[in-house]
């Protein structure tokens, strides 16, 4: 059965969906700040977290930045009050898989939980072969990722993005269709997610936008893998 974890200071809430969640055939867990719901979630690591934003103790933030900084490969669905855009692009920007802004419908919340269990996580894609371009190569096998022989740190969904890339070096790739490969979704601000990651691979990978090494900015469209790579 599938696991998932709410972190909520609203116990009303975490009961709610723990009930109905019950009846779907997961096994919840709702705790009411973020000590505990680390806690919680390194004893029983969950596939799906349902993060509050505004705990008690420390931000939601911290507690996403906390669940990926690590090897986990669970899904996080934010659930907040905060309906503006730009929280939602730093939502997804963070790290986050979806977002569901309160009131909400448990039935939705459930239904999108679901959804999520649906995409590939970065770990079912260890049957893919090595890929290398360049001084780029990328183990699927291991998620590891080096350059020019130099271990790269890659968080998960830049290892996926990157990997979306190498897979059809030369290939122009939307924003949105990056957003739909990585994410399964291409939500309204999905393509500033994308340049928000891209960014933070293009420092990764030491080199600027003006002048790339492997991935080329095409104004309007999106980006490609430089199907010759520039030197080092």
């Amino acid at each position: 059965m599938p696991r998932l974890l709410v972190i909520d200071d609203d116990v009303v809430v975490g009961e709610l969906v723990k009930a109905y969640g019950n009846t779907m055939g997961w096994v919840v867990e709702a705790v009411a700040d973020a000590a505990a719901g680390l806690q919680a979630f390194r004893t029983h690591p969950p596939d799906v977290v349902v993060l509050d934003l505004m705990l008690p103790d420390a931000s939601g933030w911290t507690v996403l930045e906390a669940i990926r900084s690590g090897a986990s490969d669970a899904y996080v669905l934010v659930l907040t009050a905060r309906a503006d855009e730009a929280d939602r692009i730093g939502g997804f920007a963070r790290g986050a898989d979806d977002y569901v802004v309160k009131p909400f419908s448990p039935g939705e919340l459930m239904a999108r939980c679901q959804a999520l269990l649906r995409r590939p996580r970065a770990s079912s894609s260890a049957a893919a072969p090595p890929l290398a371009h360049g001084g780029l190569a990328l183990d699927p096998d291991t998620d590891e990722a080096r350059l020019d022989g130099a271990r790269l740190e890659l968080s998960a969904l830049e290892f996926q993005l990157l990997m979306s890339l190498m897979r059809r070096p030369g290939r122009v790739f939307t924003r949105d269709q990056l957003a739909d490969a990585v994410w399964g979704q291409t939500e309204v601000g999905a393509g500033r997610v994308v340049d928000v990651h891209i960014g933070r691979l293009r420092r990764k990978l030491g080199e600027a936008a003006e002048s790339p090494r492997f991935i080329e900015t095409i104004r309007g469209v999106g980006y490609r893998l430089r199907a010759q790579p520039g030197p080092p």
